[in-house]
């Protein structure tokens, strides 16, 4: 498990731990989530540098943290202290396409979006863009 002493995590663990924990929000981490997972951390350059083989420890790391009491808040907390300030618009930008991966939903996600939203301080109009980019991106005809 993550070292929960004053150090923070590394940039590239907060945002993989991000994306975890919105796919784990309702329980159920469907394939598309997965493989949106997967296809983030491989096209995105702020993952160019990162080692893919640290991907299942990073998400066991994460998935370890949430199971305990108070695991959320520890997540939320640890996630904005491995931010430099700006990924914060990125790291929400990551949850609201692990949240749209699979077109659903849920009021477990939308929850908790709001609550990473709220945690790293991205702009309400900022939030706004990056919630109707995300939904444009995975419509369907």
């Amino acid at each position: 498990m993550a070292d929960n002493n004053d150090a923070p995590i590394s940039p590239h663990t907060a945002l993989i731990y991000t994306m975890v924990m919105v796919s784990a929000a309702d329980r159920d981490m469907t394939d598309a989530e997965l493989r949106t997972i997967g296809e983030v951390i491989r096209v995105l350059p702020v993952f160019e540098d990162f080692d893919m083989d640290r991907l299942s420890a990073a998400a066991g790391e994460c998935a370890e943290i949430l199971s305990v009491d108070d695991g959320l808040d520890l997540i939320l907390d640890m996630i904005r202290l491995g931010l430099p300030e700006k990924l914060r618009e990125t790291a929400y930008a990551l949850a609201c396409e692990v949240a749209a991966a699979d077109r659903t939903v849920g009021q477990e996600e939308l929850r908790l979006l709001e609550m990473v939203r709220d945690r790293l301080e991205v702009d309400p109009l900022a939030a706004a863009a990056i919630e109707r980019a995300a939904r444009a991106r995975h419509a369907r005809l």
